[in-house]
């Protein structure tokens, strides 16, 4: 999805370019920060897919009276939360995508 982003912010750029209104030059993101950038977004998600988990490893250990309710509501809370930031995360990502693809030019 990065890519995407990044071939919209150049493709608006070039037709700035065209219409004669520059935008102050910018020099490309180093390959590193575009990693880590995605290799936060990808430990988040990992993150939350091992709330998640551990949220049901813990339902099913009070199933069998081996964990308490309160940690059953703790882990699916921490969980919920977790998801809860995934997807807002998501949502601003592609709001913002929008947002530059429908720009007139």
């Amino acid at each position: 999805m990065v890519n995407d982003i990044s071939s919209a912010l150049n493709a608006y750029q070039a037709a700035l370019s065209r219409i004669g209104t520059k935008m102050p030059a910018q020099e490309p993101a180093p390959a590193q920060e575009t990693s880590a950038f995605s290799q936060m977004v990808k430990s988040s998600i990992e993150e939350a897919q091992n709330l998640g988990e551990k949220a049901e490893q813990t339902t099913l250990a009070a199933i069998q009276d081996k964990a308490s309710v309160q940690d059953v509501v703790l882990a699916v809370s921490n969980a919920e939360v977790a998801l809860d930031t995934v997807v807002a995360f998501r949502d601003t990502a592609i709001k913002a995508y929008q947002s530059i693809f429908n720009m007139q030019i």
